[in-house]
């Protein structure tokens, strides 16, 4: 009962004043923010909110495996809602959303994902969401950042890990920029699938090893998305 009534008059309320008011603030820097630096650093600030409210602690492990990469592709697997603010959360550099086209219909949140220059992918037209990925490696080169793509294309149901497809591999190949396999590991005991059932605990974000595409032509993503999903595999095993 109290966890019931701690949800609804405290974390679920939170969420909603939190993701309007950074919302209302990140369309406003928008204006004057042509890097959307400022409007990262709005929604990091977000990210960590939302964490604090729920009673989310995040531990970050693997740091000294990234350390000096500003240029890259990570690769998460994908459990729960919450996946995003710890990404946000705790990613060490500026990087872009590769994120369903719906989620840019969503008020605030997609008003944020549009304007701060995430990538829309229309996965229901495969040749649109090619021509997606491409743009996606331009603005890994010309913008100097990064980005976040979720191999598994969805949500995992069950929370095992699913088949990755290809198109993180292809967008790092494309940018000649490194694959960094990321784990998230106790993110589903904090918000389960398509609940609302938040509980309070600690999340383990892992960074892997960046897989090296310099040289590399668009006939490896298939190696280079399987040697990711391994290094994952491996990290999700960690105690």
């Amino acid at each position: 009962m109290l966890t019931k009534l701690w949800r609804w008059l405290w974390v679920i309320p939170g969420i909603l004043i939190s993701t309007i008011l950074c919302g209302t603030v990140s369309q406003i820097v928008a204006m004057f923010d042509q890097s959307s630096r400022a409007q990262i650093r709005v929604a990091r600030s977000w990210a960590r909110s939302l964490l604090w409210i729920v009673g989310a602690k995040v531990e970050v492990e693997g740091l000294e495996n990234v350390k000096g990469v500003q240029q890259c592709v990570w690769a998460s697997n994908h459990v729960s809602y919450m996946d995003t603010p710890v990404m946000l959360g705790y990613i060490p550099v500026q990087f872009f959303f590769l994120a369903k086209s719906e989620l840019f219909k969503i008020p605030f949140m997609g008003w944020h994902l549009e304007r701060a220059g995430h990538v829309s992918v229309p996965i229901e037209d495969p040749k649109a969401a090619l021509r997606t990925l491409a743009q996606a490696a331009k603005l890994v080169t010309e913008r100097n950042v990064s980005v976040l793509f979720f191999p598994e294309g969805g949500r995992s149901e069950t929370g095992e890990l699913q088949e990755f497809k290809d198109g993180a591999a292809y967008i790092a190949i494309k940018a000649q920029v490194p694959l960094v396999p990321v784990a998230l590991v106790g993110i589903r005991d904090i918000l389960p699938m398509h609940t609302l059932d938040f509980k309070r605990g600690t999340v383990k974000l892992r960074f892997g090893k960046p897989i090296p595409t310099a040289g590399l032509t668009a006939q490896a993503r298939q190696e280079i998305t399987v040697a990711a999903r391994a290094q994952i595999v491996d990290m999700l095993k960690w105690r």
